[in-house]
């Protein structure tokens, strides 16, 4: 048994990761900040969950006492809608990890689990028809807009994925990835500096009961469910074919537990996926058919910012981790699809000082 401190405890994320730790014997110390953005005004923290804001270091002194390990949930997330995010992003996201970071290197704790996300990547991984890498251009808007998604070669041959690797070029791409990226500097340098070890889990799309409603920064499973329970059919971009990694967050809770258990040498990022890649057509037919609503219909808008292709390669989970996630999308889609969601809290980013 450990005595862990899980920051964010009370979000979707966090509050599965709580649930599991505690499943698995461990004593947890569970902090939130409850942001209004994401809680609602005025939300007070559940039973067992202390509000701590991880900016306030003499708050983290008090609760790092006897801490073991730390599992770092709390952040501002979502893709950014707007510049004037930025702010919230760094402050809450970036300048929070350096506080606890420096107050775990006074509490002598030297074990860290770091939620990232699959979005530093930026773009996915691309081959040529002969299996080569290769590193696609930008898509461009006239493109897009006469409805050629797919990244093609300077030869003008479609460019196919292939799973993402840990060791992959990281590129980030909005406001929010800038953040987790900058995020897993700042523990790499910190694990560096102190001998301690950081395991940065880089989650793909993460879903399932307690998601938040669809908000700008909902992910596309709360968006697509958000419409089938207004009677909407489900719009989906592009051509639907666009290939993702959609993972449960009970496998997303087992992997922090297995994160927390199996400490990795100094810094060590970890994809934490399904290892089962479905297209975003085929996320919205589920949901749309589990349901019972209508059927999702293809659009063919495109937003410039968006990637085309991203899938994981879960092989350092499982040789590091001994993680495999237990739920396939199938499976896990077609519960989501009546799975209780949060209500709707904030439609942009929360206040940063």
């Amino acid at each position: 048994m450990m005595r862990i401190l899980l920051t964010g405890a009370a979000g979707f994320i966090g509050t599965h990761v709580l649930r599991a730790l505690h499943d698995a014997g461990h004593e947890v110390v569970a902090i939130d900040t409850m942001l209004a953005a994401a809680h609602g005004p005025g939300a007070a923290p559940p039973d067992g969950v202390a509000r701590v804001d991880v900016r306030d270091p003499e708050a983290l002194d008090a609760r790092l006492r006897g801490v073991e390990a730390v599992c770092h949930q709390a952040a501002v997330v979502g893709a950014g809608v707007s510049p004037q995010d930025a702010p919230a992003y760094a402050s809450h996201n970036d300048l929070g990890t350096a506080v606890l970071l420096a107050a775990m290197a006074r509490a002598g704790c030297r074990h860290l689990v770091l939620a990232s996300s699959m979005v530093v990547y930026g773009e996915g991984r691309y081959v040529d028809g002969r299996g080569e890498p290769v590193e696609p251009a930008p898509r461009e808007p006239a493109d897009l807009a006469r409805g050629v998604f797919d990244h093609r070669s300077a030869t003008g041959e479609v460019l196919t994925w292939a799973p993402v690797d840990e060791d992959a070029p990281l590129r980030p791409r909005s406001l929010y990835a800038a953040s987790k990226l900058a995020q897993e500097h700042y523990a790499a340098a910190w694990a560096a500096a102190t001998g301690g070890t950081v395991t940065a889990l880089r989650y793909h799309n993460v879903y399932g009961d307690g998601m938040p409603r669809d908000t700008p920064y909902s992910g596309v499973a709360a968006i697509f469910r958000s419409a089938l329970e207004r009677g909407e059919a489900p719009r989906v971009f592009e051509d639907g074919c666009q290939a993702r990694d959609f993972v449960h967050v009970r496998d997303i809770a087992a992997a922090n537990v297995a994160a927390l258990e199996h400490p990795l040498s100094t810094f060590r990022p970890v994809n934490i996926a399904s290892g089962h890649p479905v297209t975003i057509a085929e996320v919205a037919a589920l949901l749309a058919t589990a349901a019972d609503g209508k059927q999702p219909v293809t659009t063919g808008e495109f937003r410039p910012g968006d990637v085309r292709h991203i899938v994981a390669s879960p092989d350092r989970a499982r040789r590091d981790l001994g993680f495999t996630a237990a739920i396939s999308p199938r499976r896990g889609l077609t519960e989501f699809a009546c799975a209780p969601l949060r209500p709707a809290s904030g439609t942009g980013a929360p206040e940063w000082r």
